[in-house]
């Protein structure tokens, strides 16, 4: 039978109360939602990812910028893709005309024609453009482009100023042809919680009929035979 001196059962109770501390941090951080992988997210780091925009608008930042200020904007950074009226180059797509050509052999897909909302030209403008360097814009710089870019399809007239709160109500001529608020379920069926579908059997495989041969593994004999 050992026996311990003072100083070491003094070291045990130290011993065991540290284990309990440790223990008792780790469910704390393990109900906060914190298990001990990575480090949790700052709101710089989430302000980073949230960039997206709905079609009603809610997600867009402060901020404006008017046709003017768009048309320089446009000219720096986008002319040299989308031509100086939004026409394209070479391959490079058009951001204006096609006006009724969604109905021929070779729709044009424009902001004018085929765009269904106001924000998600600003969304695209903002996370997207320009091309070699995209979320490099200002929020001010978007908004202007996307009131240029709307006037260039003469949905706003010169004056327009694009903000969050007059983007949203900016009617595109195709907006009706789209719905995004889907009125559907995400399932059609309830839940089944007890005495549910009764278990799968496989009663039949392509593998051992020359169909998708089995080249690397066993084959199941009990479905090849």
């Amino acid at each position: 039978m050992f026996r311990f001196d003072k100083s070491s059962r003094v070291l045990a109770s130290l011993g065991t109360g540290v284990l309990l501390m440790s223990m008792a941090a780790a469910c704390q951080a393990e109900s906060a939602g914190y298990y001990g992988y990575g480090e949790p997210a700052t709101k710089e780091q989430i302000a980073g990812w949230d960039i997206d925009v709905r079609p009603d608008g809610k997600g867009l930042p402060e901020g404006s910028g008017t046709v003017d200020e768009g048309m320089n904007v446009y000219e720096t950074y986008c002319s040299s893709c989308h031509g100086a009226f939004g026409e394209g180059m070479g391959r490079f797509p058009k951001l204006a005309g096609g006006d009724g050509s969604l109905t021929e052999d070779r729709p044009e897909k424009t902001v004018g024609s085929y765009w269904p909302y106001a924000s998600t030209l600003w969304d695209y403008i903002h996370r997207a453009m320009p091309f070699f360097a995209p979320q490099s814009l200002t929020d001010d710089q978007v908004y202007a482009l996307t009131a240029y870019v709307l006037n260039l399809n003469y949905i706003v007239d010169g004056d327009f100023v694009a903000n969050k709160e007059t983007l949203p109500k900016v009617k595109m001529p195709n907006e009706d042809n789209f719905v995004w608020e889907d009125p559907r379920p995400d399932i059609h069926n309830e839940r089944c919680m007890k005495d549910c579908r009764d278990t799968v059997e496989v009663t039949d495989s392509a593998v051992g009929k020359n169909l998708t041969p089995s080249t690397t593994g066993p084959l199941d004999k009990g479905l090849t035979e």
